[in-house]
């Protein structure tokens, strides 16, 4: 569990008692840390099997373990940080959001503030995949279990102009591993649309074809059974939409 200013903490015991894991909320990197707009936040805590765990700081960058938590290194080579002096720093960067591959545990994308990268695990930097998209910046991220290369982001104009470029809800997917970048609108407003998805807000299910969710800060929540081609609203006149997941029933 992820918490604010900076700290994670794991439980032993099926979440009835908590313990702070050190190696990660007292890094030696902490002074670097900076708090972004939602606070110094650890999110996106990805468990990917035999001990190891990669999770996202706002602002600190993406950090992992190989050996339960116990140590930590920043794992950021390659990830653009526009707002600090040096733009390629070992740690200062924001993750926004940063997601394995549900089958596939190794693939690694994350939606950051300054940009959509794909990494391994066990790499030593990030590969930037943003050309072809309107906007480095976003927040929401979707990899759906039933194909090994895809992924679903949804751009937003700015980090001073936090909604979709030009009013209209587009959602980015790519069947390439982010190489090459599909625009899917059907169903979906293309005017007057000025709205933000936030981090947790966007998710995806085990079918096939994929099912694909998404909700608004304006309480609209949009969703998708043949992996984006076609859109539909399941609820409107919502409160801002934070968190979006699914479950099979």
């Amino acid at each position: 569990m992820g918490a604010d200013p900076g700290v994670l903490y794991r439980s032993p015991d099926n979440g009835a008692s908590w313990e702070l894991v050190p190696g990660l909320s007292l890094h030696p990197t902490r002074e670097k840390w900076t708090p972004g707009a939602g606070g110094l936040m650890v999110h996106s805590i990805e468990p990917l099997g035999k001990g190891r765990i990669i999770a996202g700081i706002s602002a600190a960058g993406a950090f992992r373990s190989s050996d339960s938590g116990k140590t930590w290194e920043p794992f950021n080579g390659n990830v653009r940080a526009d707002f600090q002096p040096d733009k390629f720093p070992v740690v200062g960067q924001c993750v926004h959001s940063l997601k394995a591959h549900p089958l596939q545990r190794d693939l690694l994308f994350q939606q950051n503030h300054c940009g959509v990268y794909r990494s391994d695990f066990c790499a030593q930097d990030w590969t930037d995949i943003s050309k072809g998209l309107p906007s480095r910046f976003g927040f929401a991220l979707a990899v759906p279990a039933a194909e090994k290369q895809t992924l679903f982001t949804i751009p937003i104009h700015s980090a001073e102009h936090r909604f979709v470029p030009g009013g209209k809800l587009r959602v980015a997917r790519s069947r390439a591993v982010g190489r090459t970048w599909k625009f899917l609108t059907k169903g979906l407003p293309q005017e007057n649309a000025y709205v933000l998805i936030l981090r947790q807000a966007m998710t995806s299910d085990d079918r096939d074809p994929a099912g694909i969710y998404f909700g608004t800060s304006t309480g609209t929540l949009f969703y998708s059974r043949d992996a984006g081609d076609s859109w539909h609203v399941l609820a409107q006149h919502l409160p801002p939409i934070y968190s979006v997941s699914t479950a099979v029933h």
